[in-house]
């Protein structure tokens, strides 16, 4: 006998012997699916009840007036906002911002000491120097940002702190 043969023969008895056991256990389910005795039985009560708990859903939706007055969440009372900061005085603000450059006289910014340096600035009119106070301003002696960098400060801010420098430079 052929060796191929021989191998090709064993496969054969192997699939016999694989469909017999396959054909037992079909058949030994068959038999057994409707014989448990367990209460989860396809069908009854219980089981349909159970299976109705695990895919219920979340939660529900309710049109007006439907509404489960049980099962409503309770919402907590909403925090009141903290009311807003009182407008800052000149000398608050200019402590707080304009003092950075003009108390020490960065990038070209008078100090309040030096009447010299505000003079040319003074004579612009004091509608030019809020401006410039507000917008920012780009000069030869120096930069002034746009409210001193502190875009959170109010226009009259900036006013009231322009004033308080301005009543502070000496004669």
């Amino acid at each position: 006998m052929n060796r191929d043969q021989k191998s090709f023969d064993m496969y054969k008895v192997g699939l016999g012997v694989l469909a017999v056991v396959m054909l037992a256990i079909l058949f030994n389910a068959i038999r057994n699916s409707g014989q448990s005795g367990d209460v989860f039985t396809s069908g009854s009560d219980e089981y349909l009840a159970s299976v109705g708990d695990r895919i219920r859903p979340f939660g529900g939706v309710y049109l007006p007036g439907e509404e489960k007055a049980a099962n409503r969440p309770q919402i907590a009372a909403v925090p009141q906002p903290v009311p807003v900061e009182a407008a800052q005085t000149g000398p608050q603000v200019f402590n707080a911002a304009c003092i950075a450059c003009h108390g020490s006289g960065i990038g070209g910014a008078p100090t309040l000491a030096d009447a010299e340096n505000w003079a040319p600035r003074i004579a612009q009119g004091l509608d030019t120097l809020r401006t410039h106070a507000i917008e920012g301003y780009t000069g030869s002696a120096g930069y002034m940002p746009p409210k001193g960098a502190r875009l959170d400060l109010s226009d009259q801010e900036i006013n009231d702190a322009v004033d308080y420098m301005l009543e502070q430079i000496p004669q």
